[in-house]
């Protein structure tokens, strides 16, 4: 049975135990009774809008996923999906931080790493890709790792891919979001580059090691070794505007810092 399938019991249900959470947890923080609750989820009783919303906050349920439990509900969906071009402040704050971190790439992907907005450094980083991996749209994480996307220039690509494959599973626990199940096995399958088995070079700072895995590239700039910090827009009221993240590149050493900043003065 499919998500669409399901009824609005089930649904929350479904997300309680995606959760990990207990029927007397949740309903003890969502303050209704247990007995209420298992009755929503069996069937026997229907949850009106507000204890849907206040149910689905105590979850952490996506925007997109609380429409359909509305509507598995029989009521409207409540949250809007709009284009990002029409969230006027949202899309400002989006654009602003982009290019506020130039000469670093960045760039705004929705729930499965989709590129919806980017910055120049990262265009620049992002121009030998083929056409075929830019259609419907640039995918981020199959751009990384596709054999004819990055996958030669990652020096650390045994690494960087279990990491990757790591956060798509995360994702699609958390979210539940379409295509995250296709793209988890196409990432899991595409063949290795040869000599990725070879062991990835140390990385380390002035201090140490590092505390975060880095990506490391081989580029015409030379071999660069990046960090990424994860934005999101707080208090979301807009699907879209839920599902998007600013992924932000710093380099993770010197020679990389370097080679930034020159190319940002050609």
């Amino acid at each position: 049975m499919t998500t669409a399938q399901l009824s609005v019991g089930e649904l929350l249900r479904d997300w309680r135990e995606r959760r990990r959470r207990s029927q007397l947890e949740v309903a003890i923080a969502a303050d209704v009774s247990a007995r209420h609750l298992s009755f929503i989820e069996t069937g026997r009783s229907g949850p009106s809008r507000t204890m849907i919303e206040r149910l689905c906050e105590e979850l952490e349920v996506p925007l997109r996923e609380r429409n359909r439990l509305y509507l598995a509900a029989g009521f409207a969906p409540v949250y809007q999906e709009r284009p990002l071009d029409d969230l006027g402040v949202a899309r400002s704050a989006v654009e602003a931080v982009l290019t506020a971190h130039e000469p670093y790439p960045a760039c705004a992907v929705d729930v499965r790493w989709d590129m919806v907005a980017t910055n120049r450094p990262m265009e620049l980083f992002l121009a030998p890709l083929p056409d075929a991996l830019r259609q419907p749209r640039l995918n981020m994480l199959r751009a990384t790792l596709h054999p004819d996307g990055l996958a030669a220039q990652v020096r650390n690509y045994t690494q960087w891919r279990a990491h990757v494959v790591g956060r798509i599973r995360r994702q699609l626990d958390r979210t539940a979001a379409d295509g995250l199940v296709e793209l988890l096995e196409d990432v899991e399958g595409y063949p290795a580059p040869p000599g990725a088995e070879v062991e990835a070079p140390a990385v380390t700072a002035r201090d140490g090691a590092l505390p975060v895995l880095p990506l490391l590239l081989r580029t015409s700039l030379g071999d660069l070794s990046f960090l990424y910090v994860l934005s999101v827009i707080g208090a979301p009221r807009d699907v879209t505007v839920d599902e998007i993240a600013v992924e932000a590149m710093f380099p993770a050493d010197d020679a990389t810092r370097e080679a930034l900043l020159a190319i940002s003065h050609e």
